[in-house]
């Protein structure tokens, strides 16, 4: 038994959901989200109650996608409700970031400026060294934070690059550490 995919899911005053035949669409106040379903999970909608099935229980495969595709729906009434929020922090000499419109404009140690192309259902905004995304769909913001942290990694020994805000970068020992020792 999936202990993720047993619990059921809480549909909230404001939202919408739809099931068809394979697919759900999932509608509030902050937008709408639609998920393809898996052949071998059911689910079903009773008095403002969503609960995921599958098939055969005792299939490893088919557990999986239980816990699955029930967390994806949590996820897709949370995004629609209240959304998702990720902040990246830029550190370095002379690294900045700006909007330049509704993209993100950075300048992070290259000879030319990095112009990154946000998702339309992705909203950007930049304070300084900290860049706030946030979006409904908790999967796209993922993607969209890693893509921008991927523009210029934070490197252990200076600790410069794009970084999340809650991330520890493991510092390094220069050169001259091992030279002292020998």
């Amino acid at each position: 038994m999936s202990r993720i995919g047993k619990r059921t899911i809480q549909i909230p005053a404001g939202v919408t959901v739809d099931l068809k035949a394979d697919e759900i669409l999932v509608k509030g106040p902050k937008g709408t989200l639609t998920r393809k379903l898996n052949d071998k999970v059911s689910v079903k909608i009773e008095d403002n109650v969503i609960s995921v099935s599958v098939k055969n229980e005792d299939e490893k495969s088919e557990r999986s996608l239980w816990g699955t595709f029930s967390s994806h729906i949590q996820n897709m009434v949370t995004g629609v409700t209240t959304g998702f929020k990720k902040q990246l922090e830029i550190n370095g000499v002379g690294y900045k970031v700006a909007m330049q419109g509704k993209d993100l404009k950075l300048e992070v140690g290259f000879s030319h400026s990095v112009i990154y192309k946000i998702p339309n259902t992705v909203t950007a905004g930049v304070e300084k060294n900290l860049i706030t995304l946030e979006s409904s769909d908790k999967e796209l913001l993922g993607n969209v934070a890693a893509e921008v942290r991927k523009i210029r990694k934070p490197e252990p020994y200076k600790g410069k690059g794009i970084k999340y805000l809650e991330e520890v970068i493991r510092r390094k020992e220069g050169k001259t550490a091992a030279k002292s020792a020998s």
